[in-house]
């Protein structure tokens, strides 16, 4: 999926003479109030038509005395690329033909890729989240990563298309990205699959099989029928609680957040608010039209982090200030706006931002995110870069990584000593005994095979002591 897809309304095409016949009309019925309005329309118009004219002077001036032949089509594409570029909004893009399908594939089908959710950053491309379970979040890919190259070539400047068709290719294929994250800089190679259909997964809690764990990895089509059957499955088992994850989930369809929290809040209550250029707004209420009647009334927690954006955002503050659900994790990503496309014949489509979104009691979110009700996190190793597997470590070197060495050392419980990035005897000494401890030649110096093993065992121990799962737990037995 390359980036965040919104709910799809059909864009309103309406002529300049149309816009006119109707203030006039309005005119003749409203008095002075309706002329200020046909006076504005007409004065938009003739904006528009004033631009429009110097765009298309300059396209044939182009077109015609460039000192080379040029392409009509990059043209065209680099025209509307700088228009969208002037409005500083990453969301708001034009899509080829190909990118109109990635996005289309990740809404209802599957695809070839490595599973994360992607944004133009500036001359480079941004993580928004990787997919739960996909390649992507096996190989520790996290939220905000900004990836600079791809198999050993720079991305700078090129389109998300081309990246997104560089990232993606064959099932069973690799691809090596260079990632920058913070002030460090690392290279993760990543094996293409078939990234999953399904959004929604669920199991009984291993310890207290009265709590089912739903894990949501995105708000596609079929998301909310998908939850629904996996409440009633959880609900057969005994479930008689629940805890939703929404972390690390970079949103979807703006309807299906609606479905969803319509079955945790009471009908009548606020889901959301949409507010326009004008100022309007528009309020969205739980009803039976969105849960088709299927109500959740079980203790809930839900689990957010800062992967956590818009449809999970919008669903989880809707949990959490209309039905009195508490958050758990860390504050959300922060997406407070509404993208909507309009297709175009040759199949290209242009997606924009058209409105905000306000949480239930009217907040905009956007940038600052969702704090959680109580705060928990995995363990601060677990944001550490990779360490470069092409060097190999030893005494008496100096280096960000082997400062991370000692952090990952000490977090299984090898090294005592301050992890100051000074590979002293200290540093020697925790790598031997690790070394001996997994099968490996106890030479003291963190070679590939040694730091390989040792971020497996680190990822191994995050993901069986999560906190927030945890919190999570113990905030369900209050």
């Amino acid at each position: 999926m390359a980036k965040e897809s919104k709910p799809k309304k059909q864009a309103k095409k309406v002529s300049l003479w149309t816009l006119i016949l109707t203030g006039v009309i309005s005119l003749l019925i409203g008095a002075g109030g309706t002329y200020a309005f046909m006076y504005k329309t007409v004065r938009d118009a003739q904006t528009v038509n004033a631009s429009m004219a110097k765009i298309q002077a300059v396209y044939q001036t182009l077109y015609y005395n460039y000192y080379r032949k040029v392409d009509a089509t990059k043209l065209e594409k680099g025209a509307i690329d700088g228009m969208l570029k002037a409005l500083n909004d990453p969301f708001s893009e034009y899509m080829t033909k190909s990118e109109a399908n990635s996005l289309n594939n990740t809404i209802s089908g599957s695809f070839v890729g490595i599973g994360i959710e992607v944004q133009k950053d500036g001359d480079y491309i941004k993580v928004i989240a990787p997919i739960s379970k996909t390649p992507a979040a096996k190989a520790g890919l996290k939220a905000k990563d900004v990836i600079t190259a791809i198999d050993g070539k720079s991305i700078k400047g090129l389109a998300l298309e081309k990246v997104i068709t560089k990232i993606r290719g064959k099932k069973g294929t690799s691809v090596t990205l260079t990632v920058k994250r913070g002030q460090t800089s690392f290279t993760k190679t990543v094996k293409r699959a078939s990234i999953p259909v399904a959004t929604v997964y669920g199991n009984l809690d291993a310890k207290d099989k009265t709590v089912g764990y739903l894990r949501v990895t995105t708000f596609s089509t079929n998301t909310a029928k998908e939850f629904k059957q996996e409440i009633k499955r959880l609900r057969q088992k005994g479930a008689k609680s629940f805890i939703v994850d929404v972390r690390d989930n970079p949103g979807g369809l703006m309807t299906t957040a609606l479905q969803m929290a319509s079955m945790f809040v009471k009908n009548g209550k606020n889901i959301m608010q949409v507010q326009g250029r004008d100022g309007q707004v528009e309020v969205y209420k739980s009803s039976k039209d969105y849960s088709k009647g299927f109500k959740i009334t079980e203790p809930t927690v839900v689990l957010v982090n800062g992967g956590s954006a818009s449809a999970s955002e919008i669903f989880a503050s809707a949990l959490n200030e209309s039905a009195n659900i508490k958050l758990v994790g860390t504050t959300t990503y922060g997406k407070g706006t509404v993208q909507t496309t309009q297709e175009f014949k040759d199949g290209t489509e242009l997606k924009l931002t058209i409105d905000k979104w306000l949480t239930a009691n009217g907040k905009w979110i956007n940038k600052t995110g969702i704090k959680p009700t109580i705060k928990a996190d995995y363990p601060a190793v677990a944001s550490l870069a990779a360490i470069n597997t092409k060097k190999t470590y030893q005494e008496g070197q100096v280096s960000n990584q082997i400062k991370s060495l000692q952090k990952m050392l000490a977090y299984l419980g090898y090294f005592k000593g301050q992890a100051n990035g000074y590979y002293g005897a200290d540093t020697k000494e925790a790598v031997t005994n690790f070394q001996s401890a997994n099968g490996l030649a106890t030479s003291g110096q963190a070679d590939k095979q040694t730091v390989v093993k040792l971020e497996t065992q680190v990822a191994t121990k995050v993901t069986e002591h999560d906190n927030a799962y945890e919190a999570g737990l113990k905030a369900l037995g209050e």
